[in-house]
């Protein structure tokens, strides 16, 4: 695997990227929004995993305007503004869309967590995105800081969004799975969403206790399909 730090500056704060390329390319690039430990090891497999699979992935350091990073992730993640997090992502977008073999005019984003989340977000935001995948994102319904939670944004999506959810997880819950579906379907938005038995939040991370393999495998294996169908 061929991964890198590259730096950006961002509202006069560096903030780090984990960055891997295929070679040869050019190829679709895939913008990853980390869960709330951050861009940990992963984070950055996912990247790996991406990359394996014949895309361009960055992954932004969203913790990089903090100063006591022996906060807890919860407490960490309670400090991320939205507002914030949008340049961060625009930033990272712009990095990977500019980098030589990824083909800028196919990149998506992918996200776990509260990474889903800030999928979601993304796909409401950017307008050139070609694909996304929210990976069981939580708290879609609330927004952090000022402004409208991704959810009251939906109408904004501009891609086709797959979720991959667990019908064991609290956040979110199947109700909420089944109101930002419906949600997406009365607006017309392509999407598609999966949920999995026997599986809960964070399913696909083997460091975890809540790791389900057969959940895992099948969830990855459609991640790659849809990003291939749709930046392919």
């Amino acid at each position: 695997m061929s991964g890198r730090l590259d730096m950006l500056t961002v509202d006069s704060s560096e903030m780090r990227c984990y960055v891997a390329l295929p070679s040869p390319g050019p190829c679709g690039g895939v913008v990853v929004c980390m869960h709330a430990p951050g861009v940990d090891s992963f984070i950055r497999g996912i990247v790996d995993r991406l990359e394996g699979a014949g895309f361009a992935a960055i992954a932004p350091d969203l913790y990089h305007r903090q100063t006591q990073p022996e906060d807890s992730p919860l407490a960490r993640m309670a400090k991320l503004r939205d507002d914030e997090i949008l340049r961060d992502l625009d930033a990272a977008t712009a990095q990977l869309r500019g980098l030589d073999g990824v083909a800028a005019e196919r990149t998506g984003v992918i996200g776990f967590c509260m990474g889903g989340r800030l999928a979601y977000l993304a796909a409401t935001h950017d307008a050139e995105l070609c694909a996304a995948v929210v990976f069981y994102g939580g708290n879609i319904m609330v927004a952090w800081g000022d402004g409208p939670a991704p959810f009251e944004r939906s109408d904004r999506i501009g891609c086709p969004v797959l979720g991959l959810f667990g019908e064991d997880d609290a956040n979110p819950s199947p109700d909420d799975v089944k109101k930002i579906d419906a949600e997406l379907v009365r607006l017309g938005k392509a999407h598609e969403f999966v949920s999995y038995p026997g599986a809960g939040h964070a399913f696909l991370n083997e460091a975890r206790p809540s790791f389900r393999a057969e959940a895992a495998e099948g969830a990855w294996k459609r991640c790659v399909d849809w990003l291939e169908r749709h930046l392919g």
